[in-house]
């Protein structure tokens, strides 16, 4: 990121309010996208018996990429609905697959009360010793 110059990056996540069309659910046109450009994305990669989830049932490759980890990341602490466990994604109606998300180069910088816009800051480089 920092050879793009990048010093923060947003996504637009609907898990909280049930808005449909945000990046997670965009994500696989980006796999796609990319695909044709690097290829060393493969979209089979991120899906599981030909089926996009993001439960834990989800590809890993899904749960530890960039993308599901800036959505859900502290997700799995929030309750969306009554009766419904912690990290329950309204749109997608299901439990998350990864409640333990860590981010080693990106840090919160701000999310909105409804969690629609996520901003996450690009931390400096560690120094070399």
């Amino acid at each position: 990121m920092q050879s793009l110059d990048v010093n923060y990056v947003l996504v637009v996540f609907g898990g909280v309010t049930g808005y449909s069309s945000d990046d997670i659910n965009k994500f696989l046109w980006m796999v796609r996208i990319g695909g044709g450009v690097f290829p060393v994305i493969k979209e089979p990669d991120y899906l599981v018996n030909g089926e996009y989830r993001i439960d834990k049932g989800a590809a890993p490759k899904m749960l530890n990429c960039l993308m599901y980890k800036l959505c859900y990341y502290r997700f799995g602490e929030l309750t969306t609905e009554y009766g419904k466990p912690p990290g329950y994604d309204r749109v997608r109606g299901v439990e998350i697959g990864n409640k333990d998300i860590k981010l080693e180069y990106l840090e919160e910088a701000f999310t909105t009360s409804n969690w629609i816009v996520r901003i996450y800051k690009v931390k400096p480089p560690k120094n070399r010793s």
